[in-house]
């Protein structure tokens, strides 16, 4: 086998494992859409902050976004982009700490809502999810602003998580 054709094969090898593993966040992109809701129009979400599409917090310098009209296709991918965001977030803080699916998704979804900042304050459910203690992740979770400002979500995301 040749020099080319042997990068081929990696290059096909990498290609295949990325596809799986885009495949594996499908019902986690899924369950995020349905937990934020979806807005075509700005909002103020329950902390004041203006807000469209799934969940996206509108910063700073995109004021454009409360003035502009935007479409479902350019939400969509704003939405792809904070997931991503989220998935990389927690891949440069969280992933040397080895998390089981459950627990990864469940992290993401929290980095997604909240941001990696808030997360990394969750001392005791990282620590307690680490030791794999489940029903004291959820005790953390339920004991939480959280919590307070989101119980559905949450409550939900406890059901999930708890189900084995």
């Amino acid at each position: 086998m040749g020099f080319s054709e042997t990068n081929k094969l990696k290059q096909l090898s990498l290609d295949f494992g990325c596809n799986i593993k885009k495949l594996s966040y499908h019902f986690l992109k899924k369950r995020i859409k349905k937990n934020e809701g979806f807005s075509i129009k700005p909002y103020s979400d329950k902390l004041g902050f203006f807000t469209i599409g799934f969940g996206h917090l509108i910063l700073p310098n995109e004021k454009h976004l409360i003035k502009k009209k935007i479409n479902k296709k350019q939400l969509e991918k704003i939405f792809i982009n904070d997931f991503n965001k989220a998935l990389n977030e927690f891949n440069l803080y969280l992933r040397p700490i080895t998390f089981n699916k459950k627990d990864s998704e469940l992290l993401i979804e929290m980095i997604f809502q909240m941001g990696i900042s808030r997360v990394l304050k969750f001392k005791k459910l990282l620590y307690h999810m680490s030791n794999r203690n489940k029903h004291l992740v959820c005790f953390e979770m339920m004991k939480s602003l959280w919590y307070k400002q989101t119980p559905n979500r949450v409550k939900n995301l406890i059901i999930i998580f708890l189900k084995k």
